[in-house]
């Protein structure tokens, strides 16, 4: 983890997928809307983690969907801590 926390990069080029990883978890935050191309859902960033070495899904962070790309972040990141319990 660098000192700004996770990097995130499209994942996708076409569709607003974003992800990076770190000490063995992956995260991707996707945008949802009710309507047009991509995620369907209620309209916002939605972030997700899960271990990078088991064949288990990912698992939605709590208060997704976020109204911004920068509170998704900051949730990914809190996450990673309490994962790797660097709290």
């Amino acid at each position: 983890m660098t000192a700004d926390g996770l990097q995130f990069h499209r994942a996708v080029e076409d569709m607003e997928i974003w992800s990076t990883s770190s000490d063995g978890f992956s995260f991707v935050i996707t945008y949802e809307s009710p309507v047009g191309p991509g995620f369907r859902g209620r309209p916002g960033y939605v972030a997700s983690w899960r271990p990078i070495h088991h064949g288990s899904g990912a698992i939605k962070i709590g208060g997704s969907p976020f109204n911004t790309f920068a509170e998704a972040e900051e949730a990914c990141n809190t996450m990673l801590k309490y994962l790797t319990k660097q709290n």
